[in-house]
């Protein structure tokens, strides 16, 4: 009969670990940008009448956005007209004139120099017609210009002026900015030494075959249902710094991004070969700072092992070295599992426990 003092081993939580392949990512701040961008500004003075667009709403390229008061540049488009017609008047009569003398010429009853003069008259009034129909034209483009219309296809934000505000041309405010979000970048920055190690190659020897996806983690932690692609690099590297910009595509169809907000971005880097995924509350410190686990072995005794921690991935650390195929990796009950304590070990279920009603 066992003796009442006799008690069994405490029991402690493991989880078994195997060796797998697993893809190793990069973790970068970076900032959202809007693909394109543009401000509006008017070309012409004069004052704001009607405003045609909702703002913070889409707008496709060549919308009206702004009506300014088309009354003067009417005036000038009419005054233009009017010297068109005056310039083909003249042009009509100079015209006339040097045929008649050309064919008095003929017969020597005109002087050689009068049909010189009626020829140069005719070709003056020639040149000033154009010179009207370029006046005319220019005053048209003006008056078009009243109307002020997209540039870009985008979300366009706030007007800055209402309907009554004085305008003019060039001016140094802008009316409002359209941004194109769709796609979107996204403005990341990276160690000249990484960037480098990319350029040479490495990376993509590490990549293998694996996705170069890159994804994003939005600032409430969620991750971003797009993934993206690396598009351009800065060549120069910050001499503060050290680091290099690196720009990145993403659809945004759902219009989710917004220029100016922070996110991080998981760039992949390689895959770690018969690495291990151990659960973060599996893996301490000891006195040196040194990554340490503690497994229980077949005779259900603790030992500590000194392991290679790579990165996190999740909720779990990726162990490069210092474990083993099958071992059995305390994740609960750590306080009862020290060095050399003879334990139950417990598979920890893949599975949430229900609670019992």
């Amino acid at each position: 009969m066992a003796q009442q003092g006799d008690q069994p081993p405490p029991a402690v939580t493991v989880v078994t670990v195997t060796p797998q392949d697993v893809e190793l990512s990069t973790t970068l701040p970076g900032r959202i940008v809007a693909s394109a961008e543009a401000e509006v500004r008017p070309q012409v003075a004069g004052i704001i009448t009607d405003r045609q667009f909702t703002e913070g709403g889409h707008v496709n390229e060549g919308d009206i956005l702004y009506q300014i008061d088309p009354a003067t540049y009417l005036a000038a488009v009419a005054q233009a007209e009017a010297a068109v017609a005056q310039a083909e008047a003249m042009v009509g009569a100079t015209s006339r004139e040097a045929e008649r003398l050309t064919t008095l010429s003929t017969r020597n009853v005109v002087s050689e120099q009068a049909l010189d003069t009626a020829i140069t008259e005719r070709d003056s009034a020639a040149a000033g017609l154009q010179a009207a129909k370029a006046q005319l034209q220019l005053a048209r483009i003006e008056l078009d210009r009243t109307k002020i219309h997209a540039r870009l296809s985008g979300e366009i934000g706030r007007s800055i002026v209402s309907a009554g505000a004085l305008v003019t041309a060039s001016q140094q405010q802008p009316l409002a900015i359209i941004r194109n979000i769709d796609p979107i970048y996204v403005d990341v920055t990276q160690s000249a030494a990484e960037l480098l190690d990319f350029r040479r190659g490495n990376t993509e020897a590490r990549l293998g075959d694996a996705s170069r996806d890159v994804t994003l983690r939005l600032a409430d932690g969620s991750l971003f249902d797009q993934t993206g692609q690396l598009t351009a690099a800065e060549p120069t590297v910050n001499m503060l710094t050290g680091v290099v910009v690196l720009r990145l595509e993403f659809a945004n169809p759902d219009k989710l991004l917004l220029p100016g907000m922070y996110v991080q971005v998981q760039m992949p880097n390689g895959i770690a070969k018969g690495a291990f995924l151990v659960p973060q509350e599996g893996i301490s410190r000891n006195r040196r700072g040194q990554p340490t686990a503690l497994v229980v072995n077949a005779e259900g005794v603790v030992e500590q092992k000194v392991v290679e921690v790579i990165q996190d991935r999740g909720t779990d650390w990726v162990v490069r070295s210092g474990l083993q195929s099958g071992d059995r990796i305390v994740v609960e009950g750590l306080q009862r599992a020290s060095p050399g304590a003879t334990v139950t070990p417990q598979e920890r279920s893949s599975k949430p426990e229900v609670a019992a009603e």
